[in-house]
């Protein structure tokens, strides 16, 4: 926590429980601890404000419904770790999720505390998440994300429409307000691109006409397949986000969103050689229809 430039408080706890969204008490309890530190450790309950100065405090970790299903570990060398993430289940701590992320799963399972995704998927999405092991290289590998040199091929299950072309590029331009849980396409220069394959549809008994796309963005925006595929009038099954916002519960595990990272493909940063991973995954809605509806089966 950076302490404003101020001579407003005359301790540190009086600033603190200004800024934590906690009853005095607990802050005071907090203090007695010795959980909240400055660099040369522990702080007292009436140590002197510091203007301009920088306290370090651990929050208590909230409450988090356990995800249900595990996390694979598809490849891994001495620099990267691919892993096969599971819907529901959050890449890095967020908000209310911290210990049920991929992240923290894969530091204590592995005992990597230096491991660090070089990308994100979203909590609904299942599928390929690279991370890096050594600290040192994470730039590396992130780099190859913003120089879009990873290829990342996505699969999602949707309503079928006949009246849609096989093979189309999406173009749109995407925003996305900080404290909006959606983006929104909006008039102006596109900025978001995807290629849109039918790789297969039938005619499903549980869920009627269907249709299994690959799915490959040119770019990365937020919630960008997502969108895509709303606005051509086939939204991905169970999307609880578009094209309208239904509000889920965090614990409810059924009906998982129906896209799934299938496919990286990246050049090692030292050597140029060209790896690549698929996905063990398959998305329930083609292969189980009533399991996924009663979600009696995980994803």
């Amino acid at each position: 926590m950076r302490l404003p430039v101020s001579s407003e408080w005359a301790t540190i706890r009086d600033h603190v429980v200004t800024r934590v969204p906690l009853p005095a008490a607990a802050v005071d309890a907090m203090f007695d601890d010795g959980r909240f530190h400055d660099q040369d450790g522990p702080l007292a309950p009436d140590a002197p404000y510091v203007s301009g100065g920088s306290v370090w405090f651990h929050r208590d970790l909230p409450d988090e419904a356990p995800v249900p299903f595990a996390i694979d570990v598809v490849h891994r060398d001495a620099e990267v770790l691919v892993a096969d993430k599971p819907h529901f289940l959050a890449t890095i701590p967020r908000g209310r999720h911290v210990r049920e992320t991929a992240l923290v799963r894969l530091r204590e399972q592995h005992d990597l505390p230096d491991l660090s995704p070089a990308h994100r998927l979203d909590r609904p999405t299942a599928g390929l998440v690279l991370f890096v092991v050594v600290r040192e290289r994470r730039g590396a590998y992130q780099n190859l994300f913003r120089d879009r040199r990873v290829d990342k091929t996505y699969e999602a299950i949707t309503p079928y429409d006949p009246a849609l072309p096989p093979r189309q590029i999406v173009r749109s331009r995407i925003e996305k307000e900080r404290g909006i849980v959606t983006a929104r396409e909006v008039e102006g220069e596109p900025n978001a691109e995807t290629l849109v394959e039918l790789v297969d549809h039938r005619d499903d008994p549980v869920l009627g006409p269907i249709a299994r796309y690959r799915l490959t963005p040119r770019t990365g925006r937020t919630h960008q397949l997502r969108l895509h595929l709303a606005s051509l009038g086939v939204p991905i099954l169970g999307d609880s986000f578009y094209p309208v916002l239904h509000d889920v519960p965090l614990d409810d595990f059924r009906a998982p969103l129906q896209l799934l990272a299938a496919h990286l493909a990246w050049p090692d940063p030292r050597t140029g050689e060209r790896r690549s991973v698929s996905t063990r995954r398959t998305l329930q809605a083609w292969d189980d229809p009533d399991g996924w509806l009663a979600g009696t089966a995980g994803p």
